[in-house]
């Protein structure tokens, strides 16, 4: 196996009517390098179906995820790669080409290679026995997964201390720099130095949407200036995508009215604006 790969199994317990349902191992690969973990299995197969069709559109129908949720894990793959796995060219609203960079051809090699010694170790675990049951069950109960809409890998610049919040800065590269504000047990309990990478978690209700030149100034630490790389309106409330450099892009939800008053649309410069304290911040060991 290449080395940086590393797979990771989990336990679920299937669905029947009635009594005591027996736990049964599956596994899900996580592609990783260092300490970025890049995708699960639905993600490498959008990366393939985008490389076999050539759309975005058509290999969201073709995996059987929506049109959306393609783009969502697309600007994900983007941020945590640093770079982009998939150039995007204009075409409309819902259209456009995609294709796929040399660095997401790599990655769906290395997954294909790995998928076959995957099912052996698998099998070869299962014949474990039941022994391992109530530790598989625990450990399921730990993978627990963040509903932050934007999740961004970066590496720890500097520690600012503080009396009971520390500053954190991170640096995403190609002097992109995000800010967070955590308690000094936090960054302890994480173990947070300068070097150590990290992912940052924001929600979008927390990011403002600012124009460039509107002379508005603001206390908000982080302030990353992009453009508009994707409005999704609902019935409510629109979610406005700024892309800000290398593929990274960050999500905000803005309501309707906030859309129309700024005049908002796909391509217009804009500013992604949130606190230092709007960041969680998570590692990976």
């Amino acid at each position: 196996m290449p080395q940086g790969l590393h797979l990771y199994a989990m336990a679920t317990r299937p669905s029947k009517p009635s009594g005591a349902a027996a736990i049964t191992l599956t596994g899900s690969i996580f592609l990783s390098s260092g300490d970025q973990n890049w995708g699960s299995q639905r993600r490498m197969a959008l990366l393939a179906a985008i490389g076999q069709e050539g759309s975005i559109t058509a290999a969201a129908k073709k995996i059987g995820i929506s049109y959306k949720a393609a783009w969502d894990a697309v600007d994900a793959m983007n941020n945590l790669a640093g770079e982009p796995l998939v150039l995007r060219s204009t075409g409309g609203q819902r259209g456009g080409g995609a294709l796929l960079t040399a660095r997401a051809r790599e990655l769906i090699d290395i997954y294909q290679k790995v998928e076959a010694e995957h099912r052996h170790f698998i099998a070869r675990v299962t014949n474990a026995g039941d022994k391992s049951t109530p530790n598989l069950e625990l450990i399921g109960h730990m993978m627990i997964q963040t509903s932050a809409r934007n999740k961004l890998a970066a590496t720890v610049r500097q520690i600012k201390a503080g009396a009971v919040n520390d500053e954190v800065i991170l640096d995403m590269g190609d002097g992109c720099e995000l800010v967070a504000s955590i308690t000094h047990e936090s960054v302890r309990n994480l173990k947070l130095k300068p070097g150590r990478r990290a992912l940052a978690f924001i929600k979008a209700t927390s990011v403002i949407v600012g124009r460039p030149g509107a002379g508005l100034a603001l206390s908000a630490r982080n302030q990353l200036p992009g453009h508009i790389s994707r409005i999704t309106v609902g019935a409510v409330n629109s979610e406005v995508c700024i892309e800000i450099g290398a593929g990274r892009v960050i999500a905000a939800m803005v309501s309707r009215e906030g859309v129309t008053k700024l005049g908002l649309k796909k391509g217009d410069p804009a500013i992604a604006i949130f606190k230092a304290s709007s960041v969680m911040l998570g590692v990976t060991d």
